[in-house]
C-alpha cells in the first residue's frame, strides 16, 4: 500500500515505489523531484532561497538550492540510486508579490530560486526533464515514485502532470 510522504518547507525526504512525495504551498519556493527510473528511488526538496552564503542562519541545508539539492542527490546515491540515471522535475518559483516596478531582487526571489535550482542541477549533471515554474500563482506538487509523474495542483487551474 502506497504512502504519501509530506515534505515541509525547507525540508527534504526520500522514498521508493510505490510511495509518493508531496509538498504544499510552493509560491516563490521551488520543489525539486529527483528520480532514478530504474531503482524507483525518489527524493523531493522544498527550497526557499537560492544561496546559503548570503544568509547568516544557514544551518538548514534543505532551505537553499545550493546546499539542499546536492545533499538530496548524495542521500539518494547512498540508498542505491545511480548518479548517471537521476533526472529532475521542478515546479514553483512564482512571483507572488508585485510592488511598484516589481523588478527588485527582493521581489524576484522566485526567479532567483529557479535559476539557482537549475545551476545546482547542472553542476551535478542532472537533466531537467520537465518543469512548471514562474508566473504568479502557488502550486502543490505530488511526485509518484512508481512512474515518475509529477502532479501539479494550483487554485483555479486545471491539474496537470509533467
Amino acid at each position: 500500500m502506497e504512502e504519501i510522504i509530506k515534505v515541509g518547507m525547507a525540508d527534504m525526504k526520500m522514498c521508493a515505489a510505490p510511495d509518493k512525495l508531496t509538498t504544499l504551498g510552493l509560491g516563490s519556493c521551488v520543489g525539486i523531484a529527483l528520480y532514478d527510473p530504474v531503482t524507483k528511488i525518489s527524493g523531493m526538496i522544498h527550497i526557499m532561497l537560492p544561496d546559503s552564503t548570503r544568509i547568516k542562519n544557514n544551518t538548514n541545508i534543505a532551505k537553499f538550492a545550493d546546499t539542499g539539492i546536492a545533499a538530496m542527490y548524495e542521500m539518494m546515491i547512498r540508498k542505491g540510486a545511480l548518479a548517471a540515471r537521476i533526472i529532475a522535475k521542478i515546479a514553483g518559483g512564482a512571483k507572488m508579490f508585485s510592488y511598484g516596478a516589481g523588478n527588485s531582487d527582493l521581489m524576484n526571489v522566485g526567479d532567483r530560486n529557479v535559476e539557482a535550482t537549475k545551476e545546482a542541477l547542472r553542476k551535478l549533471n542532472i537533466r531537467i526533464v520537465a518543469e512548471d515554474t514562474g508566473l504568479n500563482y502557488g502550486r502543490t506538487i505530488v511526485f509518484d515514485s512508481l512512474n515518475g509523474d509529477l502532479l501539479i495542483k494550483a487554485v483555479g487551474k486545471p491539474e496537470k502532470v509533467i
